[in-house]
This record gives C-alpha cells, sequence and structure tokens, in this order.
C-alpha cells in the first residue's frame, strides 16, 4: 500500500511540475548558443542573466553555475562548468 500511495504522489507532482526542456542549442534570433560554448559567447548572445546560483558539491566546493534569464516570458536556464555551457533547459 506505501509503494502505490508513493507512486501515485511522485505523479501528482510531476504533473503539477512546470514543463521543463533539455536542449543541445538555444537560439537567440539567427544566432545560436550550444553545448559546449563559452561563457563569453553565452553573454555575447543572451547578455547578462538576471540571476546566478552556484552549485557545490557535499564538501562545499563549487561544481558550476547555472545561470537564470528570461526571455519570451519563459525562463532559460544555463548551467555553466570550467567556463563553457554544460546544459540548456527552458522552463514554460
Amino acid at each position: 500500500m506505501r509503494k502505490i500511495t508513493t507512486a501515485a504522489i511522485l505523479l501528482a507532482s510531476l504533473a503539477l511540475a512546470p514543463a521543463a526542456q533539455a536542449a543541445d542549442s538555444y537560439a537567440f534570433g539567427n544566432r545560436v548558443l550550444t553545448v559546449g560554448d563559452s561563457v563569453g559567447r553565452l553573454v555575447e548572445l543572451a547578455g547578462t542573466p538576471v540571476h546566478k546560483d552556484v552549485v557545490e558539491n557535499e564538501y562545499g566546493a563549487r561544481e558550476s553555475e547555472t545561470w537564470e534569464y528570461r526571455r519570451d516570458e519563459k525562463t532559460l536556464l544555463v548551467t555553466v562548468k570550467d567556463g563553457k555551457v554544460q546544459q540548456i533547459r527552458e522552463i514554460y
């Protein structure tokens, strides 16, 4: 019974969560940001982020940063590690 209840709660929370889409690239007009591009390229295309979050490991060491942008009523989250774009996610 407990497994069924846990599964039902998990499914309900996924249904209510905002839709997110991960991609290998994101278009800024006719220019494209791609996973692996430099932070300089990211700033050139997207500008200054509205927010930055530092992602730390269990020992408190910095692993990466998540840069947040607002575009067309959506949120764009770009994970940056070692000066390169590691992941691009769009949240609706």
